[in-house]
């Protein structure tokens, strides 16, 4: 999908009141239903409809927030469609908010809708940023979702998660015949389907960092080996030629390159090529299972779980393979090892004894902490915005789903999804 951005961000200071720790207020944000010049039926909607909507989602995206806290659509006060631009802040400040999200949806001529979006600082009287988007009618959740980014990278400094996609393994049937499906979703559950139809028993899907391409693991043919599929064209393809076993696959930040691990020879190593297969490099020798590998933000190192010292660890090189060190120490087994976006944490499952758990640590080995407490904890995933962590979790029954933790702490919220779901991955951004 193609959407034109025609403002640009209006880069001012931020409002004063940004909650970026547990024990800080959130930001109360008031988000009425947006305006429009006209009203025009269209495929999705009225457009005076289809603005509401756009606030609906806009709320309902920050309400996830720890940082923000929105009041409205609901019982807002409904405001002219030149006040989108040029609100009245005095009827504002009486909500007791400090920031007020504006927007319109107009109809144009060739079909397709403009959805514009305003962040102001209410006490300032003030614009602070404008986000504008031309889409089809269909697409205008993805404008509405792209409003959230705006309003939260403008209060927090950091990166929204909200246009993004999430990756799973949607699994049906008995414990013992477990139908395993790739599916994919948008972040808020919207716009599900599935990659693949179940013939054959897949594992970790790994999206591309803009969503347009999504690696995983395939058993058809009786052995595991890593598969890319466009999810523009649906073609799905192996990665590398030949019966080579291959797992654990994860793209670079720029989306060009992809990390896995290979069983040749009977040792395990971790190997890198670009996404057409090509160049093939083999990055670790050690004997033992070297696995699971991701990139830093910047290319330039690597973490990986190995089994090298006796038992999973985690291990950060260089991305030439050099200079492999260890960095976990906390008197139990780590695996599944990723860089957080913004390259200032590494998470990971713990194990320890029985349990499994979701926890952070620096590239360095320093800061460790454990952010859950379950029966099964694992396969975490970043977050765009590097405070959140999407992970699977398991019951006491072998039931697993989808759930959410914040690293400033705190309960986890459960994802819905249509079925169990397993080995999930969060997209930096949604598909263009």
């Amino acid at each position: 999908m193609t959407i034109k951005i025609y403002f640009g961000a209006v880069l001012l200071a931020l409002l004063p009141t940004v909650a970026t720790a547990q024990d800080k207020p959130a930001t109360v944000v008031a988000v009425p239903p947006l305006a429009t010049p006209e009203n025009v039926s269209t495929s999705a909607g009225d457009t005076g409809l289809i603005a509401r909507y756009v606030a609906d989602v806009i709320t309902s995206d920050l309400r996830t927030s720890r940082e923000i806290m929105p009041i409205g659509p609901q019982n807002a006060r409904v405001y002219s469609y030149p006040e989108a631009t040029a609100p009245s802040f005095s009827q504002w400040r009486t909500t007791g908010a400090k920031t007020l999200v504006t927007g319109f949806v107009q109809a144009r001529s060739d079909g397709r809708l403009t959805v514009a979006c305003y962040v102001h600082d209410i006490p300032g009287a003030r614009e602070i940023a404008r986000k504008g988007f031309v889409v089809t009618p269909a697409e205008w959740r993805r404008a509405a979702h792209r409003c959230s980014d705006a309003v939260y990278a403008q209060l927090t400094g950091r990166p929204g998660s909200f246009d993004t996609q999430i990756a799973y393994v949607a699994e049906s049937g008995t414990r013992n015949a477990r139908v395993k499906r790739i599916a994919v979703m948008d972040s808020d559950g919207t716009s599900h389907r599935y990659l693949t139809a179940g013939e054959a028993t897949v594992l970790t899907p790994r999206l591309s960092p803009n969503g347009d391409r999504l690696a995983y693991v395939s058993y058809a043919g009786g052995q595991p080996h890593v598969r890319v599929v466009d999810l523009s064209s649906n073609e799905d393809r192996p990665l590398l030629p030949g019966n080579a076993m291959s797992f654990a696959p994860r793209f670079s930040a720029d989306g060009n390159r992809i990390l896995f691990a290979m069983a040749v020879g009977g040792n395990t190593d971790v190997y890198a090529a670009n996404v057409d297969g090509s160049a093939l490099q083999r990055l670790t020798s050690s004997p033992g299972i070297d696995t699971a590998p991701s990139f830093s933000p910047d290319g330039s190192k690597i973490v990986f779980e190995s089994d090298r010292s006796g038992s999973e660890q985690l291990y950060v090189m260089n991305a030439d393979g050099s200079d492999p060190r260890r960095i976990s120490f906390g008197g139990a087994r780590y695996a599944s090892p990723e860089w957080s976006p913004d390259g200032d944490r590494i998470t990971f499952t713990r194990i320890a004894g029985s349990g499994l758990s979701i926890g952070v640590i620096s590239p360095s080995g320093s800061g460790e902490r454990v952010l859950t407490q379950s029966v099964g904890d694992e396969g975490p995933s970043w977050a765009a915005n590097s405070r959140e962590l999407l992970f699977q979790r398991s019951d006491a029954s072998g039931r697993t789903g989808l759930a959410v933790v914040s690293v400033d702490g705190g309960a986890p919220r459960p994802i819905a999804t249509p079925q169990d779901g397993s080995d999930p991955d969060w997209s930096a951004g949604g598909a263009k």
